[in-house]
């Protein structure tokens, strides 16, 4: 079905032909319409078309209004103070706006086939390490902007550009060759869990730095490991990949805990550009993009400089021959856009990295890997704070575990759900499936709400709150809505674009409207909190709008109760689509 022209589309169109039949000379004037607490909209482009025609804007404005002819859209169309229109749309053209997003599966959004492939870097977790709170933001924030970059038509590859190299995989891989029974953790056939696998890795990373540390003759063949790692010896290999793949292991269990899917062919970490390392040093150094200097290959930019006023330049390759993490970054840009034909590029990196990307996607505009037909952005995230306003740590100082995080949101949130379940009838089996649900996206609801670049505080008792703008906010709204048809009897949704609306029903039914240029607003900024916002605001409208408008009891006449449960149902749907593209669920029954 082809998308819905939303009620803001429509109303604008007609202003254009107004502006277009009263003044010829600014047929392409753009009316400047937006949503108003005044009337259903305003438009403010007269003020500044007068000031270019030299005349005055209220008289120009009486002349434009003349000039719209009597439609079954705009009931009202009044000239205020220097030249504004205040504009009120007509119920039937609400009601009939609404029925036509109801009958699309895609509630009206318009789905480009024609749009690009984006490449979406997040979840970026280190082989052999912990995850941490750190890693929440990329991983919930980057899995929202996958979903709702393909509900628009985007082509998305996803990639987790995991640290899977490194100078420290050759202590860990030396450590292992002389004590091999370390990861012996298991009977042959037998499944591991997550949390077994991290907590051998760990004992393995701790007991190889303690040797590291302490033994020079270790330290020497450890280091003599990095390099057969680099030269690919196999045995070396062999190990390394043990250690990729038990720390996958416990990835995908706490990615399974955040209720997120990550396939093994997503994950392409640092050593998938391997290969590329030498040619993309080649190719920039012969371009006269990088330059040796002190024997490192670098790339210098006039607006960085160090606190000494000297230029900072990006390390491509160490004097040394090594190379940084700035040689894997543009190798993967390569990687990207040769081989993937992406034409569009998020990094959902933490915002302290934003100087290296600078850099880095400034260099690969300069090499011609990006170019006007090809962008990178960073969508850089904040710091997750405690309650008191500092990053968020242990009470002993130590960085959060996010599986100790993510375990306590759901016992919380359970328990929330268990002072529920008497009244609803839930069974302990809902109760503990309802219970993960609403933890998880009170996570991840609390992360995305926030803007990606500004920090937020990591509060649950906020988080899992039935009340202020919480996704169990939002899912108790879904929730009673779900409960309304279950006592509906034999009446049944249907649209009736005769009736008187209520105000709170023209409020709902303005706000519904909006979905699809919001969803479409979100994925041009990358901004999943607008979406957020939006969901927030349509719970709260349709609280309003059970209290005033009555649907089921005291029993209304047939059409009203009829289109009320039609608001109900457009806006459970919505609810529930919204809510998807964040990657949360609804319960039907909370």
């Amino acid at each position: 079905m082809a998308s819905v022209p939303s009620l803001a589309s429509t109303v604008q169109q007609r202003l254009a032909d107004g502006l277009s039949a009263a003044l010829p000379e600014a047929a392409s004037a753009d009316p400047l319409l937006r949503r108003s607490d005044r009337a259903d909209f305003q438009a403010n482009g007269i003020l500044a078309l007068a000031k270019q025609l030299k005349g005055n804007p209220r008289e120009l404005a009486t002349k434009v209004v003349d000039a719209i002819p009597a439609n079954d859209v705009l009931k009202e169309i009044e000239v205020s103070g220097p030249g504004f229109l205040n504009i009120t749309v007509t119920d039937a053209a609400i009601v009939n706006t609404l029925a036509a997003r109801a009958a699309d599966a895609r509630l009206g959004v318009p789905f480009n086939e024609s749009a690009g492939t984006t490449v979406i870097d997040y979840a970026q977790p280190n082989v052999a390490k912990e995850m941490h709170v750190g890693h929440l933001r990329s991983a919930v924030i980057g899995a929202a902007m996958v979903e709702i970059l393909e509900f628009t038509g985007e082509t998305v590859v996803r990639r987790h550009h995991i640290g899977d190299w490194g100078t420290q995989f050759g202590m860990l891989i030396q450590y292992l060759i002389e004590h091999p029974h370390e990861l012996d953790h298991k009977v042959e056939g037998d499944d591991v869990s997550g949390e077994e696998a991290m907590s051998n890795l760990n004992r393995l990373y701790k007991a190889s730095r303690t040797l590291f540390d302490s033994d020079e003759e270790f330290k020497t063949r450890a280091r003599a490991r990095v390099v057969d790692l680099q030269a690919g010896e196999p045995e070396t290999l062999a190990m390394w990949q043990r250690f990729v793949d038990e720390s996958k292991i416990y990835f995908y269990s706490v990615f399974e805990k955040l209720d997120m899917d990550i396939d093994d062919p997503d994950i392409v970490g640092e050593s998938g550009y391997n290969d590329m390392l030498h040619e993309t040093c080649r190719l920039l150094e012969e371009s006269g993009v990088a330059v040796r200097s002190e024997g490192a290959l670098c790339v210098f930019f006039d607006d960085v400089k160090g606190p000494d006023g000297n230029p900072t330049p990006l390390i491509v390759q160490k004097s040394d021959g090594g190379f940084g993490y700035a040689a894997t970054d543009l190798s993967a840009i390569r990687d990207r856009v040769g081989n993937l034909k992406a034409t569009s590029l998020v990094y959902v990196v933490d915002a302290r990295q934003s100087l290296h990307f600078k850099m880095v996607f400034e260099t690969a505009r300069r090499a011609g890997w990006l170019n006007d037909d090809v962008k990178a952005v960073q969508l850089a995230f904040g710091t997750v704070l405690g309650k008191d306003g500092k990053p968020f740590k242990t009470r002993e100082g130590e960085t959060v575990r996010l599986v100790d995080l993510l375990d306590e949101a759901v016992d919380r949130a359970t328990a929330v759900v268990r002072e529920k379940a008497e009244k609803v009838g839930l069974t302990e089996t809902e109760i503990v499936e309802n219970g993960q649900y609403v933890g998880i996206g009170a996570v991840k609801y609390a992360d995305l709400s926030t803007s990606a670049a500004r920090d937020y505080k990591f509060d649950l008792d906020q988080m899992v709150s039935l009340n202020g703008d919480t996704s169990v906010y939002l899912q108790y709204a879904y929730a009673r809505i779900r409960s309304i048809f279950g006592k509906a009897g034999d009446r049944t949704p249907l649209a009736h674009p005769e009736l008187e609306l209520a105000p709170a029903e023209r409020a709902l039914g303005l706000h519904l409207d909006q979905f699809g240029e919001v969803i479409a607003e979100t994925a041009a900024e990358h901004a999943p909190h607008k979406l957020a916002a939006y969901l927030y605001q349509l719970a709260s409208l349709y609280t309003t709008f059970y209290d005033q408008c009555p649907v089921i009891k005291p029993e209304p006449a047939q059409e009203v109760a009829e289109n009320r449960l039609f608001l109900c149902d457009l806006t459970a749907r919505t609810l529930h689509q919204g809510m998807a593209l964040l990657g949360i669920r609804t319960p039907e029954r909370l």
